[in-house]
């Protein structure tokens, strides 16, 4: 036996750069190395000060979860809404709705009865436990969200003539060829001083498993391999031609596609297992919180100033152009920090520089109506995401209403980046018109059968100029201390005060986090 042996650490590594991430976590599995994240604690907030009270800023997921367990805890809870609605970016567009952004343009959303977009949070993970503890408390109806389809579309402008292809056979070959590439390695001892014979026999073994590879340790054309990619014929019953193994790609066309990136956008922890989505829309899970808290809400109320002394916190703001003052004992304040950077502060000279320091990343999503399902008739994909490397950058297919005959809406655009500030430039209608032009590369039947949309460039949203705190690392060692730590008699929470930015989850989790913390400061200040 050689007693040269790898560690697991090493092989791991090894592992994930040679044969990509699902491999290693296969791997990590087997070993005993993989894990969930942990359940969120219950909050046992009681002994609030008798008539001690507080003002939460923004009724958005964090100051909702706030507002609700502070009251449960005896606080006197007021809370102040920029919207004349709660929820803030969990949000649903339907039939009906209409929408002003920043520049007075306004749309109506024409979508048919049943069919929304979400312009905000769109998934519920499964191990995001703060937000699934909550659907569970509140009984909120939930259905699975698709996100890995293996039938759904790849598609680059660069690779096979710009034609789409099936994620399936990308994924197929893709893996067959890694698989191949490290099993002749194996076989060429080149591994000798890095394994023990036993090792190595196993781990080719796996490799052969794991590729579809023949047993000579060759990824091509066979029954096995057409199992993973599809079948050129596909078995059928009675005299229906016999089944007819698929080519693979050529190795080196499928490398040069570039197209493998994608594929391993369904291995990222989010999206690994069950995802969910609330049915009817995701203000769902908003609306649900406003049922226990909205009579504590004040809607239309513009924040103007923050201050604070040693026995309280005072808040101007401005309600259908009267302005107006509340006080409280204590504040818990989830306004985005793109706008609350605007907002005069009273705070630690460390909070103000955290709150004027972060951006805030640029994103459009467009939701298109059409006229029917082709998605699904057409090219029997059920849910899911097409990627591609057009601007629009991937195309989600409903997960619900499945073979419906009516109209359908589709997620046509999720634009990001530089792409993202361009798109916002446009005009709403140019930004659908944008979408319809870039998705007929992937789908043609989009110039026969597209029939309205709508847009939402979140640059241009009045209550957050922005999508999402978007930290760096040297930014977050900076600064993240000092914007989540309880400021006098202020505190602030939201997905920027987390290590989950953009996530409902972030949110959530912050706003636990801080409430926390300010009712252990003010029991420590009772009298």
């Amino acid at each position: 036996m050689n007693h040269h042996t790898m560690s697991r650490r090493a092989l791991l590594g090894w592992i994930g750069k040679t044969a990509g991430a699902g491999a290693m976590y296969q791997a990590m599995t087997s070993l005993g190395f993989a894990a969930e994240s942990s359940h969120p604690d219950k909050l046992n907030l009681g002994g609030a000060k008798k008539g001690a009270t507080v003002l939460v800023l923004g009724a958005g997921l964090a100051g909702m979860t706030s507002a609700y367990e502070l009251r449960k805890a005896g606080y006197k809870v007021k809370v102040l809404e920029f919207n004349g609605r709660a929820g803030g970016r969990c949000w649903t567009l339907r039939g009906g709705d209409t929408y002003t952004e920043l520049g007075g343009e306004t749309q109506q959303c024409q979508f048919a009865e049943g069919n929304y977009i979400n312009p905000g949070p769109w998934r519920v993970p499964y191990h995001h436990h703060h937000v699934m503890s909550y659907i569970n408390e509140f009984n909120i109806a939930i259905e699975p969200f698709v996100q890995v389809n293996y039938n759904a579309l790849v598609h680059s402008t660069k690779a096979f003539g710009g034609k789409p292809q099936r994620y399936r056979e990308v994924q197929a070959d893709y893996q067959g060829y890694a698989a191949e590439l490290l099993g002749k390695a194996l076989n060429q001892n080149a591994l000798d001083e890095a394994l023990t014979h036993e090792d190595r026999e196993k781990l080719f073994e796996s490799l052969r498993h794991w590729g579809a590879l023949d047993a000579k340790g060759d990824y091509k054309k066979s029954h096995e391999v057409s199992l993973r990619r599809g079948f050129a014929i596909p078995p059928g019953g009675g005299l229906s031609p016999k089944p007819e193994p698929s080519e693979p790609f050529d190795q080196s066309t499928l490398i040069q596609s570039e197209l493998w990136k994608y594929i391993v956008n369904g291995q990222d922890i989010e999206f690994q297992s069950s995802i969910f989505q609330p049915v009817g829309g995701m203000d769902n899970i908003a609306k649900a919180f406003e049922k226990r808290v909205g009579e504590l809400i004040e809607y239309n109320a513009k924040v103007t100033k923050i201050a604070q002394s040693d026995t309280g916190v005072t808040v101007n703001y401005e309600q259908q152009g009267v302005a107006k003052t509340a006080q409280a004992d204590w504040c818990v304040c989830t306004i985005p920090l793109s706008i609350l950077s605007q907002i005069p502060v009273q705070t630690s000279s460390g909070m103000q520089a955290a709150i004027r320091s972060l951006p805030y990343a640029a994103s459009v999503k467009v939701g298109l109506e059409f006229k029917r399902r082709f998605w699904e008739q057409d090219e029997a994909i059920y849910g899911g995401v097409s990627y591609t490397n057009l601007p629009i950058t991937n195309i989600s297919y409903p997960s619900t209403k499945f073979c419906d005959k009516g109209k359908g809406v589709l997620l046509g655009a999720y634009v990001w980046g530089a792409n993202a500030f361009e798109f916002t430039s446009l005009s709403p209608k140019e930004r659908v018109k944008k979408a319809v032009e870039y998705g007929k590369q992937i789908h043609p039947q989009y110039a026969e059968e597209f029939d309205n949309g709508i847009s939402v460039g979140w640059h241009r949203v009045p209550w957050t100029q922005g999508c999402y705190g978007l930290w760096t690392e040297e930014k977050r060692a900076e600064h993240y201390e000092n914007l989540c730590q309880v400021d006098g008699r202020l505190v602030l929470a939201g997905e920027h005060a987390s290590n989950l930015p953009a996530w409902q989850e972030g949110a959530i989790s912050s706003a636990h986090d801080a409430i926390k913390r300010l009712h252990q400061k003010a029991l420590s200040t009772m009298a």
